[in-house]
């Protein structure tokens, strides 16, 4: 005789569905809320908290094909549940979110792989919107390999205040977290997802932020750990992609929208780094091409914020700790992270 399917063979197969776009299962994301097995039939409710019809048609299918597969089983049955788009609410796609205390709106700035000036847009957002009279805060959750202190110019650790909240510290007019503040030189991050999880939960919610306009969360390249634990702590309000405009980098930029958009987080728009390099003869060369940003936003049917084009003086700014925004407002690549925070600005309200 045949030993019975119980509820713990199938939430280790449910274990095998991932959630689309991430590497993470429906089981640990605690979507799979009702399980009965009987006489060979297997019943299963999954609960989303985002509306996309897609990601719930693949989930359904995975679902079904992993229960089929357990011995025993000759009926599946798997219900999915979602809110309707209104329901759901913009940002807000996970349960047991938190808002940050005392911060009106969350921004993350992302790209599909790394190497695209992602923590230099960042870093020169951040100082762009506390130029133009906003409130700002930088969260670096690159945690393997955090490099917005160097940027901006941050080497004291924070402070803990009397309510042991840690106290950001101040750069430019924004105030600055990273897990570089908190590690010694060249101390290296040999850590597994849970304790990704939990220190950038720690950073959004148990940081002194108080009253900000708009904190920027510097994302690591791809659709990981930090990406997921940022999605499932708090709503975010927009996410910004960069790129630059080569196929390569725009292949991947198609994957973070799509992440985005399967955990209902609106796209508030593309930038296209890297746009060209002036010579100092005013010849304008196109090294990684030129308009692939600006064509994939109109494919995607997303804002195009703007280009920034390649310059000496944005390096040696970053790599000093002075952003060129700060140093250089009135330079051609100071102007153009200006212009891209005004109009990210009008687009968030």
């Amino acid at each position: 005789m045949s030993r019975m399917v119980t509820q713990d063979d199938i939430k280790n197969a449910l274990a095998a569905v991932k959630y689309p776009g991430y590497s993470r299962d429906i089981v640990s994301f605690g979507l799979v809320k009702e399980i009965s097995a009987a006489n060979g039939a297997v019943s299963v409710t999954l609960q989303l908290t985002s509306p996309n019809p897609d990601a719930a048609r693949q989930i359904k299918i995975d679902a079904e094909r992993v229960l089929k597969y357990l011995p025993g089983v000759n009926q599946v049955h798997v219900e999915v549940r979602q809110p309707t788009a209104g329901q759901a609410g913009t940002g807000q796609t996970f349960a047991n979110q938190a808002k940050v205390p005392g911060v009106k709106r969350v921004l993350a700035v992302a790209s599909g792989k790394g190497g695209v000036g992602k923590s230099t847009c960042s870093v020169n957002l951040a100082c762009a919107l506390s130029r133009l009279g906003a409130k700002v805060g930088l969260l670096d959750c690159d945690i393997y390999g955090p490099s917005i202190p160097l940027m901006m110019g941050v080497y004291e650790k924070p402070a803990v205040n009397a309510g042991e909240r840690l106290v950001p510290p101040v750069a430019h007019g924004v105030k600055v977290m990273s897990i570089g503040l908190l590690l010694s030189d060249d101390q290296p991050v040999i850590w597994r997802g849970p304790m990704i999880t939990k220190t950038i939960q720690q950073f959004l919610l148990s940081v002194e932020w108080s009253d900000l306009d708009f904190l920027l969360v510097d994302l690591p390249p791809g659709t990981g750990d930090a990406q997921l634990s940022l999605c499932q702590t708090v709503p975010l309000d927009g996410g910004v992609i960069i790129s630059t405009p080569q196929e390569a980098s725009l292949g991947v930029v198609r994957k973070g929208i799509a992440m985005f958009r399967t955990v209902n987080v609106p796209i508030l728009g593309i930038v296209e780094n890297m746009s060209y390099f002036t010579t100092p003869n005013g010849e304008c060369v196109e090294i990684f091409g030129h308009g692939g940003g600006k064509e994939e936003a109109a494919r995607q049917a997303v804002p195009f914020l703007g280009e920034v084009p390649i310059f000496t003086a944005i390096r040696e700014g970053g790599d000093r700790g002075m952003p060129i925004v700060v140093s250089a407002p009135n330079h051609p690549a100071g102007k153009a992270f200006m212009q891209i925070a005004e109009t990210l600005r009008k687009r968030v309200g």
